[in-house]
């Protein structure tokens, strides 16, 4: 008899989890995209899907698992928990020679049962496979979304009678709501349209699913907070003490940086593995940068290009 599981994936699993997902998406992408090769799909082919250092972040931030078929690694199911009882399926693959095996469809009710306190799992996939729509529906879940690119689903499974949540009563002056507790408040599919939050203490508590178009944070501690898989385009940044973060996998076509300092410390910037291809650094204070192992091709100071500098830097050297 088949035997099927799921294991934490560890950081040594990162460069065999990512060959199977470079072949399993790359599979899909002939299958589905093979007609328009211009067309991006996200679904079909996820940003840094064969990426081994998107692995390791994902093994390192999320949760991570990998799937065993008969103790044989043959895929993974990365989720995100978001607050008390929702959770996220980010990615899930199996091995295309395992495939037909009953994997995946096992693979995502071990999930459930390793996160019982999660009551509504969602996700996405494509609008082209076809596939996927029938896999994800024959084990529960209802299509809550559609358009032309992307279909998202959701799995409500129902509450326990020991985690019904006893209603607060709330008194409102005017249109004020002051100094009540609303710890460990469970709020969900609420309409709070412009709505203020003023002298709030909302430590460790979850923004998931929702829309925060326009929102403004404003003279609030943010420290340690985890901000993934967020759509930022257009914001403002401004005026905050950001040393010690770490930015990884994030898109920053059109970021403009200016007036930033590295604060008292003075702690280096440090980028690796980064693609900054036509950046330009304008009236910046560079003392002491250093670039280890980079392509500079074409890079210029003062309209100078580098490969120059450095011939001549030679030619120098030699005289010696």
């Amino acid at each position: 008899m088949s035997r099927i599981t799921i294991e934490k994936a560890t950081i040594q699993d990162a460069e065999a989890l990512t060959n199977i997902k470079r072949k399993v998406f790359g599979a899909e992408k002939e299958k589905w995209l093979s007609y328009a090769e211009d067309v991006v799909d996200y679904n079909i082919q996820p940003p840094g899907y064969d990426s081994i250092e998107m692995g390791k972040y994902m093994i390192h931030e999320l949760n991570y698992f990998k799937i065993l078929y008969q103790e044989v690694l043959v895929g993974g199911v990365i989720v995100t928990l978001e607050g008390k009882r929702h959770g996220r399926v980010d990615r899930i693959f199996v091995d295309s020679d395992y495939q037909g095996n009953g994997i995946g469809s096992a693979a995502i009710r071990l999930i459930e049962e390793k996160f019982p306190q999660v009551k509504s799992w969602e996700l996405e996939t494509s609008s082209r496979q076809l596939n996927n729509h029938a896999f994800y529906e024959k084990l529960g879940y209802k299509k809550v979304f559609e358009s032309e690119d992307e279909f998202c689903y959701e799995k409500r499974l129902q509450l326990d009678a020991t985690e019904e949540v006893e209603t607060k009563e709330i008194h409102i002056q005017g249109d004020t709501l002051r100094q009540f507790d609303l710890s460990r408040l469970q709020v969900e599919q609420s309409n709070m349209t412009e709505t203020d939050f003023y002298g709030i203490n909302g430590s460790h508590s979850t923004f998931s699913n929702s829309n925060l178009k326009g929102a403004q944070f404003s003279n609030c501690n943010l420290s340690e907070s985890r901000f993934q898989n967020i759509n930022l385009k257009k914001s403002l940044i401004a005026d905050l003490n950001l040393s010690h973060s770490e930015f990884a996998h994030v898109t920053f076509g059109g970021t403009y940086f200016h007036d930033t300092t590295l604060g008292e410390e003075g702690e280096p910037i440090i980028f690796e593995r980064c693609v900054l291809k036509g950046c330009q650094f304008k009236s910046s204070n560079l003392i002491d940068v250093r670039l280890i192992d980079c392509e500079t091709e074409g890079m210029r100071i003062n309209n100078i290009l580098v490969k120059d500098l450095l011939d001549a830097y030679e030619i120098v050297h030699k005289k010696r």
